[in-house]
């Protein structure tokens, strides 16, 4: 009797990070380092070889590639990426951080850096010849991702969507409340509307608290809608999650809005994010109007399975 062997497991990846300068190529490395990757940032071209010419990796690889570095041109690097797309025991991709050359030059004038190509001039300056120079690159780099309109947070998910099936930690799911004033959240797979219960804010006792107030969570929840909504909306997702997981997909995000981005959606966001961890999915949740009026921590906070904070 012959036994039909398991399907051998795909190569770890290697992922070359480039991009002009303050187009996010650091926070792509920290994200990629926080994937699963091992992550080394700066890394010479000429190294590149060196450094994967020895035992099969253990784990993918994340290197970020700078136009800074001296031994960097454009040709070289297309030409070690062509070569190494033929090395077996790795799967190699190019990743490409594209943005506009206004938001770059408003990028720098918030830091007040010199631009590394030019040093004695203007940073719209350096930013259009670093363009230039990149193009090529740009042209057959694997995966494209514009980072003009995104934010950290923004890049890291869409990082997510397509490197987090490496670390073998399943889909993640994340649920942030928004503002509608402010218009919807960039790059989120579901939009809910929960303007239609009953608004906190015009009770005077609750006008200055927030959606992690039990007081204004016991205000809404008193809404004969919350219950349903909340109940309909776990329904909705607990059915389409699998099928996505299913489908490969390793990152979704659902946003959820009221008017002001304080109470309602706050709340909701809560019950169903803890709602979603009690069923066992990954979720992390993030409150975007309290975190532009420092209310709450400018950072995601991860649930466990179980429905309690992570950090």
């Amino acid at each position: 009797m012959t036994h039909s062997s398991a399907p051998a497991a795909d190569p770890p990846r290697v992922v070359l990070v480039t991009g002009p300068s303050g187009a996010g190529r650091s926070t792509a490395i920290n994200a990629l380092e926080d994937f699963g990757f091992e992550a080394i940032d700066n890394m010479p071209v000429s190294l590149i070889p060196r450094l994967l010419d020895g035992p099969a990796l253990a784990r993918p690889m994340a290197l970020g590639i700078d136009v800074r570095n001296r031994d960097f041109s454009p040709d070289g690097l297309l030409a070690l990426h062509a070569r190494l797309t033929v090395v077996g025991g790795m799967q190699l991709e190019l990743l490409y951080l594209d943005c506009a050359a206004d938001v770059l030059v408003r990028r720098y004038s918030e830091t007040r850096r010199r631009h590394p190509l030019a040093p004695d001039a203007s940073p719209s300056e350096g930013i259009a010849r670093e363009i230039a120079l990149l193009e090529p690159v740009r042209a057959r780099s694997d995966i494209l991702i514009d980072t003009t309109e995104l934010t950290p947070h923004d890049l890291r998910a869409e990082l997510q969507g397509w490197f987090a099936t490496d670390t073998g930690l399943g889909m993640a799911v994340s649920v942030h409340s928004f503002s509608y004033k402010r218009g919807l959240p960039h790059g989120v797979d579901v939009v809910l509307d929960c303007r239609f219960l009953d608004n906190p804010y015009w009770k005077a006792e609750l006008r200055g608290l927030t959606g992690l107030d039990p007081a204004v969570t016991d205000h809404i929840a008193q809404d004969a809608r919350f219950a349903p909504f909340v109940d309909h909306v776990l329904g909705l997702l607990t059915f389409q999650l699998p099928a996505c997981l299913a489908e490969g997909k390793a990152h979704f995000s659902v946003g959820i809005g009221c008017t002001g981005g304080q109470h309602r959606s706050v709340a909701v966001t809560e019950k169903v994010a803890h709602g979603l961890a009690e069923k066992g999915w990954r979720v992390s949740i993030r409150h975007r109007e309290l975190e532009r009026r420092g209310i709450a921590p400018a950072t995601e906070r991860v649930l466990s399975t179980s429905g309690r904070s992570q950090g």
